[in-house]
């Protein structure tokens, strides 16, 4: 019972950082683009790099959270 709570707890907390970085950045961008609108390709193509991190850091950590719980 302690070990699947224990697995609930990391992976929730694996999954709320980047979904909290997904969320600013996204939020970011969204001003950004609104503040000048010429430079929207730039913006889409860090916000884009900033996502594809952002969900490695995630999958990284609920694999790390399978193999140690196998």
């Amino acid at each position: 019972m302690v070990q699947h709570l224990t697995i609930i707890l990391i992976m929730v907390l694996s999954t709320l950082g980047p979904a909290a970085v997904i969320g600013v950045v996204g939020y970011a961008a969204v001003k950004a683009v609104a503040r000048n609108p010429s430079a929207s390709p730039r913006i889409l193509l860090s916000m884009i790099v900033a996502f594809l991190f952002a969900e490695a850091i995630a999958i990284l950590a609920l694999l790390m959270v399978y193999t140690l719980f196998k």
